[in-house]
């Protein structure tokens, strides 16, 4: 069978590709392999200015060409390697192999080649690609994604920071609050949440087969090899790898930091879970319409139907990406003695895990831009439920000390329809302050809001 979309076993690679396309390059087998080449090139650069009789600098003209294999770095390339693979059965061999053979009538270079991967464990090599796709996932696809959203929700809750609305806990009406305020307190969340992702320090080392760099010191016993990695490793980009040190390893970096950013992405899926969940039900009630789309068709036997289906598809894209991210956190930190194998096949589906993440980020954006607010529906729920205002009256009558005031405002509400007029003629028989009494009789469940508008428009 051709492979094509249509044949893919991952939806990522056949239904969504399209929507995937900015991840690809950076988390897929192709990017993962260009940044193998990007740490042996910025390796074998530095190697040429440590100071080794053996290894002389690199000339201008020789740095721009290694530099041009990372930057032109192709499918047909990573197929080339792929080839040479095919005979050595070793993934990172045939990186250095293809680097090698890419300095065949180059002669300063071709001098130079047994510097390729020199002193290097596979695990060198593998460990900081990672990082950096994981570097260049976060900064062109995570973030941007989760920022979009934030823009989106402030947006939102300062548009929507005077809606009243009712407030349902347990399910039954509560204090009334805002659209804006409900959706404040998801953006709070949410731009906390993408702190936490931002802030992990993307890890690297380059310390030899069992963290000692045993090898280096056999070649030069008397170099400073611990500073010369940091270096490496620490050095922006493209000279360096532009990554955080990890001074202490096994033959792998501890993966410590991948669980501390997964567990931070799994953290703020759970909030958009919990938003999309939440917008959904809104939907139901009606609170917000969905813009229609042309030709667009929601059931296949009911014509009437406009369902939610960008944040069902969030929430379920959402709950895969959390399932993988949650097992990358719980398996990656651990491995036998000094290494074994287990994490290698599991670091292949991070493109995986987040993959299903922006996925779900465009699904919500998608559905968040399609609500309209349908003002009147909310206006005629909060007027349907004069009991939330049980509350401020049974408040007010404990600051003036009327005995029994929950009890009295529980028994007049509780399981019952409440009108005004029974409300108002409890609040005429009270002994409380006149100006009190007008200020309760004034009041209504839409303008019982409290500080909502103003802490919607703050955040």
């Amino acid at each position: 069978m051709t492979f094509s979309p249509i044949s893919a076993l991952s939806p990522l690679d056949g239904r969504y590709a399209a929507k995937l396309a900015p991840l690809r390059p950076l988390m897929s087998e192709q990017g993962y392999m260009q940044r193998r080449v990007q740490v042996e090139v910025a390796w074998f650069i530095a190697l040429s200015d440590a100071g080794f009789n053996e290894f002389k600098p690199l000339s201008p003209g020789a740095r721009t060409y290694l530099l041009s294999l990372v930057k032109n770095f192709s499918e047909a390339d990573g197929l080339a390697i792929k080839d040479i693979e095919k005979v050595t059965n070793h993934d990172v061999k045939a990186v250095e192999y293809w680097i090698k053979s890419k300095f065949e009538a180059r002669p300063e270079l071709l001098a130079a080649a047994e510097f390729v991967h020199f002193a290097c464990t596979s695990e060198d090599i593998n460990n900081t690609s990672h990082a950096l796709q994981l570097k260049g996932a976060r900064h062109q696809v995570i973030l941007p994604g989760l920022d979009a959203l934030i823009t989106k929700l402030r947006e939102m809750a300062h548009a929507y920071a005077d809606v009243s609305m009712l407030s349902r806990t347990h399910g039954q009406t509560a204090s009334p609050t805002t659209v804006g305020k409900e959706v404040a307190n998801v953006l709070v969340r949410l731009v906390a949440a993408r702190e936490k992702i931002a802030a992990v320090p993307l890890m690297g080392k380059m310390n030899g087969a069992v963290g000692n760099f045993n090898a280096h010191l056999s070649a030069w016993p008397d170099f400073d090899w611990e500073a010369f990695s940091k270096k490496v490793i620490e050095t922006p980009e493209p000279l360096g790898l532009g990554l955080t040190f990890q001074p202490y390893s096994i033959q792998i970096e501890p993966h410590d930091y991948m669980a501390e950013l997964f567990d931070a992405l799994a953290r703020t899926n759970t909030i958009l879970i919990d938003w999309s969940r939440d917008v959904w039900g809104y939907v139901s009630l009606g609170y917000f319409k969905q813009r229609l789309k042309a030709g667009e068709i929601g059931s296949s036997t009911m014509p009437h139907k406009v369902n939610p289906i960008d944040f069902e598809n969030a929430e379920g894209n959402l709950g895969l990406a959390n399932a993988l991210l949650r097992h990358l956190s719980e398996k990656l930190p651990i491995s036998r003695w000094q290494r074994d194998l287990t994490d290698s096949t599991v670091l292949r589906n991070m493109g995986v895990a987040v993959g299903y993440a922006t996925l779900a980020y465009a699904s919500l954006l998608t559905g968040l831009n399609k609500l309209e607010i349908n003002e009147e529906a909310i206006a005629d729920d909060l007027d349907a439920s004069w009991e939330v205002l049980a509350e401020p009256i049974q408040t007010v009558m404990r600051r003036f000390g009327v005995q029994g005031a929950y009890e009295k405002l529980k028994e007049v509400t509780r399981g019952k329809t409440v009108r005004a007029e029974d409300l108002h003629g409890l609040i005429r028989s009270l002994e409380i302050p006149d100006a009190e009494k007008e200020r309760l009789l004034a009041m209504t469940p839409a303008s019982y809001v409290g500080k909502a508008a103003e802490l919607a428009r703050r955040a």
